[in-house]
C-alpha cells in the first residue's frame, strides 16, 4: 500500500507572518521617570532630559515610546522624543511593544498584493520563531478575506477553519 502525503498534494497556500517580521533590536523608552512627583511633565525638566539622555542606545533599533504611569503627556513631549530619535532609530512610535510589532508588520503587509490569493484556500501559519501580537493575525485575516476562497489558521496538517 502506497502512503500518500495529502498535505503536500493540498491546494492550500501557507501564509507565513514571520516572513514579514523586521529583524532588529526592540527597545522601550518609558518617559514615566521624567514626571514630576510621578504626575506631571514639566517642560524645563523634560528639555534637560532630552539634552542629557543617551540617544545612541537606540541606534538602529526599533523603539516603542511609552509612559507607563497614568499621566497626561503633552503632545510636544512625544514630538521632542521623535526629533531626537530621527536619524538614530530604525523606526519608532508612541505605543507599547505589541503596537510597535503591529506597526512594523503592517508596513510590510502594505507592500503585498493580496489579490494573488484570489479563489485559493489559505492557511495562516500559527507557529513561528518570533512572537507576534494577535492583532497582526487579525490584520492578515482582514486583508485576505476579500480574496481567499477559504482561510484557516494553524499548520497545513492541522488547521482551524475561520
Amino acid at each position: 500500500m502506497e502512503i500518500i502525503n495529502r498535505v503536500s498534494q493540498s491546494p492550500l497556500i501557507t501564509f507565513k507572518p514571520e516572513e514579514y517580521y523586521s529583524p532588529g533590536e526592540r527597545k522601550v523608552l518609558d518617559i514615566k521617570d521624567q514626571l514630576f512627583q510621578g504626575l506631571i511633565l514639566r517642560e524645563k525638566d523634560f528639555r534637560a532630559f532630552i539634552q542629557s539622555h543617551d540617544w545612541e542606545q537606540y541606534r538602529a533599533a526599533y523603539v516603542a515610546v511609552i509612559c507607563s504611569a497614568e499621566a497626561i503627556i503633552p503632545v510636544w513631549a512625544y514630538m521632542m522624543v521623535a526629533n531626537r530619535l530621527s536619524g538614530i532609530a530604525k523606526d519608532f512610535l508612541t505605543g507599547n511593544i505589541d503596537e510597535l510589532e503591529f506597526y512594523l508588520l503592517n508596513k510590510r503587509l502594505d507592500t503585498l498584493d493580496f489579490s494573488i490569493y484570489s479563489g485559493k484556500p489559505v492557511v495562516i501559519k500559527g507557529c513561528s520563531n518570533v512572537a507576534l501580537p494577535a492583532s497582526i493575525y487579525m490584520e492578515i485575516t482582514k486583508r485576505l478575506k476579500p480574496f481567499a476562497k477559504k482561510i484557516s489558521y494553524g499548520e497545513p496538517c492541522s488547521t482551524v477553519p475561520l
